[in-house]
Parts: C-alpha cells; structure tokens; sequence
C-alpha cells in the first residue's frame, strides 16, 4: 500500500516562509513524480496545479503564480520530497496536498496523479 504523509503546513504572515516535506512508503520512491497541488479556501475555487518534479530532481515545473517563490526538491534516499514556499502571498492559503505517480502524461492535471497525501493546510495572513 503506498502512502504519502505531509508535514510542515501552518499560518505565517505574508512575505514569510514554509516548508512542507512529503514521505513516501510502499513504492519505489525515485520512480515516482513527486507533485503538489492546492485547494483555495474559497467553495467556487477548484484545486490547482503547484508544481511538480521527476524521479531523478533534476528537471521541474511550477505553475505561473508561483513560479520563483516556491521550490520543489527532493531526497531520494529520503523517500521524501519537499516544498519549499517563500514570499508567502494571501492567495497562498490552502490545503496543500502531495501528490505522487508514476508517469503522469499531463503534469498539471490532478487526475493523472494516483497516490495523495492527506492535506495539510497552509494559512498566510496579511
């Protein structure tokens, strides 16, 4: 059974910074894309696209919002891959969720993910 446990959300004000880190078990982990995706606080909002990297760390991709704020790394010997936010905006809160797959075809679509974490839920306060 493959399993994914975030760690790492909580409030920070704005400008501030987080890490949330994701553990894999059950799976080979460097076989696995290693991706993020968050849910808005607002109802009418659906989950996006974060960010995303390979099996091996060396090549990713972050949506646009977010792009040169966050990073995304990984620990193979670790089973861990990490999210790396800083100049946290308002429009930075949410649940932050881990996601994880083998060969995802289409990297910002939430369904080509099979395995994900349980949430974790970054609030930025301005």
């Amino acid at each position: 059974q493959v399993r994914l446990v975030e760690l790492g959300g909580g409030s920070v004000q704005a400008g501030g910074s987080l890490r949330l880190s994701c553990t894999v078990s059950g799976r080979t982990f460097s076989s696995l894309f290693m991706g993020w995706f968050r849910q808005p606080p607002e109802k009418d909002r659906d989950r996006e696209f974060v960010g995303v990297i390979n099996g091996g760390g060396r090549s990713t991709s972050y949506a646009d919002s977010v792009k040169g704020r966050f990073t995304i790394s990984r620990d193979n010997t670790k089973n861990t891959a990490y999210l790396q936010m800083n100049s946290l905006k308002g429009e930075d809160t949410g649940v932050y969720y881990c996601v994880a797959d083998p060969n995802p075809h289409g990297l910002v679509y939430e369904a080509e993910y099979e395995y994900w974490g349980q949430g974790t839920q970054v609030t930025v306060s301005s």
